[in-house]
Order: C-alpha cells, then structure tokens, then sequence
C-alpha cells in the first residue's frame, strides 16, 4: 500500500477536528476554483482580481484576526490554509498573506476603531485589496535606512518616496505605507486614487508570474492625520506584520514541496525506464525517502511552532527558524522533483519547475535566508553580527 508524506508521521492525528475541516475546505476550494487555471495565470503573468471576493467567502483573508468581518481561527488553521494555497501556487498564497498579515494585521493591530470599521470588514470579504508598502529600491533586509518621508503640514501629512517590490500594489484599494518622520517612524493608509500616488506593474518576472507585483511612487501625497496608524511610531510596526507573514510563509512554502512531492510519485509510477516504472528504482526511492524526510520534519517543526503561537509563546527568533527552514527545504525538495520528471519537468504541464522558480522569491522575501540565520545566531550567541 502506497501512503503519501504526511502520513508516515500520522500528521492529521495531530490535529483537532476544526482544524481538518479548515483545511480540507480550503483544498477542495483550491482544487475547484484554482488548480484548472493557474498554468494560465502564471503564463499570463496575471492573477484575477475577482479572486478577491471569492478568497471572503471561504474566509481566509485575516482569518486569524478576530472582529471586524474576520474568522478568528487558531494560528495553526491559518497555517494549514496557507500551505493549500501555496500547494497550488506561491503567487496564490502571497495574494491571501499581503491581504491578511499584512495589510489587513497592520490596521487590525495598529490601527483606531475608525480604521478598522471602514478597511477590515471589507477587505475580509474581499471588496476591497490591500498591500503593504515597506521595501524601497535600495532597502530591503534594512527597513531602517528606508528614504520614504512623511512631513507634518497642518492637520496633514505629506509623503515622498518609491516603494518597490510590492505584492498586489496596482490591485489594492489602499496601501499601507511606512515612512520616516522628524520623530520616528509611521504607517499610512494611502488610497488608490489620491492625487499624487501612482503604481506600475514590474514584468519579466520568472518567479512569482501568477502574482501581481509593483512599483509604489508617492510624489506630494497629501493625507489627512486620520490615515495615519496612531498605535505605533517606531519599526516595531512593521516588523510586527512581517512576522505574521512570515508565519504563514513557514506553513505554506510546504505546501509548495508536498505538492511538487505528489506530482513527482504520481509521474514515476506511469513513466517506464528500460520496461519497468521509474519507481522501482533504487535512486528514485532514495531520492523520494529523502524528499519526504524533509517535508515531514518541516510539517512537525511548523505544527510545533504553531502550537507555540496559538499559546502566545512563540519567540520572534523561531519564526526564523521555521522560514528558513521551509523555504530552504522547499526549494531543494522541488528543484530534485524536477530531476525525476526528465524533460517533462522544464514545462508548466508539471508543478514543480513553477514551485522552484516561485521559492526563489520566498526564499528571499519577509527577510532573506542569510537575515534569518542572522536572527538564529544571534539569539543563541547573544552577539548581532548584522553589520
């Protein structure tokens, strides 16, 4: 008897029943509605933006925020969410992730009560997009040293600067936007249309295709006080919903290797190499054991350090591990998925070619690998070696 990965650690007896049911929904959503399509939107280097209302109505967009329209669930469901997301695309799980940990954690967690009863309840139906303006063209792992400028005039501000690199930025409706002030820091949510702000698509790409992502321009954009985030004027806010990001990035770049994974088992079963199945192979088992060895540790490692957060004691560190850990695993493990599939693995027809481009962008977003060992090394010398 054939078993699949997460099955020789007995994973789903590690889960309550809320949880498989959650996860199970968002499956047969991905398998109905995204799946027959996404070759073309990676092709077409495009994701729909009707996507949107679509994503509210199975309530993952902020599913682990509680009130305003949001579900409320466990960290562990919204994990498991982003692992069937991403098990059909990278792309896919960034749009639901730059929603809801993101953006939509940003006003949850930092945001007044008019804020959050004006975006929350909209963008958790999916009516209304969000993105999460924090990287510039030449700062990225160093949010610091970020040029963006917010300067006090009246009851106003006025914002200067580039954003760059910023998932869903021409879709959204609002942006929230980080920028330094005489004081500090500070977020603001900008909206699509206000004089002075314009988005352009970046192209090219061979990673992330089934994704939108963009080019933010804030030339004298003139905002009311009331856009601006009153709970926070420091990185703190920021680096806050890049944890949360982070977070379902651990769960979901998994989904991307079991799903190469399980396209790869399914392959060698039917394809015959010198008149037997490529299965039957010594190096194609070995290369599966050791494939499926690594995706179940990852499973435990993530459900461990969702346990932990769904407690309120995970430590920001072990979100580094577990990124660093996923996306490091996941893209070896679709990269050897590629070489079992011979020459049929270079097209879309198979996944993992798509997943192994995608997991270089996630092995570099929400904090670079060689960052997270940083962060690692760091707490366990005590010492920051950063600079």
């Amino acid at each position: 008897m054939a078993h699949t990965p997460a099955q020789l650690i007995g994973f789903d007896s590690l889960l309550s029943e809320e949880e498989r049911m959650i996860r199970d929904t968002v499956r047969e959503f991905c398998d109905r509605e995204l799946r027959p399509h996404i070759g073309d939107w990676f092709e077409a280097h495009d994701i729909p933006r009707e996507l949107g209302p679509k994503f509210g109505e199975i309530g993952v967009l902020g599913m682990h925020l509680e009130g305003y329209g949001c579900a409320g669930t466990s960290a562990v469901a919204y994990g498991l969410a982003c692992m069937e997301l991403e098990a059909v695309d990278s792309g896919i799980r960034s749009f639901v992730s730059v929603q809801g940990s993101l953006a939509m954690y940003a006003i949850h967690k930092w945001g007044d009560e008019e804020q959050k009863n004006r975006w929350l309840p909209e963008m958790a139906a999916g009516r209304a997009i969000g993105c999460f303006g924090l990287t510039e063209p030449d700062f990225g792992s160093n949010p610091a040293g970020m040029r963006t400028h917010a300067r006090r005039d009246g009851d106003d501000w006025v914002l200067n600067g580039t954003k760059t690199w910023i998932t869903n930025g021409s879709l959204a409706d609002v942006a929230v936007v980080w920028a330094r002030t005489d004081s500090g820091f500070a977020g603001f949510l900008v909206e699509k249309g206000t004089a002075g702000f314009t988005t352009s698509d970046i192209h090219r790409k061979v990673s992330l295709r089934a994704s939108i992502t963009s080019e933010l321009v804030l030339d004298e954009v003139r905002v009311p006080d009331s856009s601006r985030l009153p709970g926070v004027g420091t990185l703190r806010g920021p680096l806050s919903c890049l944890n949360e990001a982070r977070f379902g990035i651990m769960f979901g770049a998994l989904g991307s290797a079991r799903d190469s994974i399980e396209q790869t088992l399914e392959y060698v079963r039917e394809r015959r190499v010198f008149d037997k199945p490529l299965s039957s192979y010594q190096l194609t088992q070995a290369k599966l054991a050791d494939m499926v060895l690594e995706l179940d540790k990852g499973l435990l490692l993530a459900l461990q350090l969702g346990r932990l957060k769904d407690a309120g004691a995970l430590p920001n560190e072990s979100i580094s591990l577990g990124k660093l850990n996923s996306t490091r695993e996941a893209i070896a493990i679709a990269r050897q998925c590629r070489t079992l599939l011979g020459a049929s693995g270079i097209t879309t027809e198979y996944s993992p070619i798509r997943h192994a481009n995608n997991l270089e962008s996630v092995l570099t977003y929400e904090g670079t690998a060689e960052m997270h060992q940083l962060i690692i090394g760091q707490a366990l010398t005590g010492e920051q070696a950063f600079r």
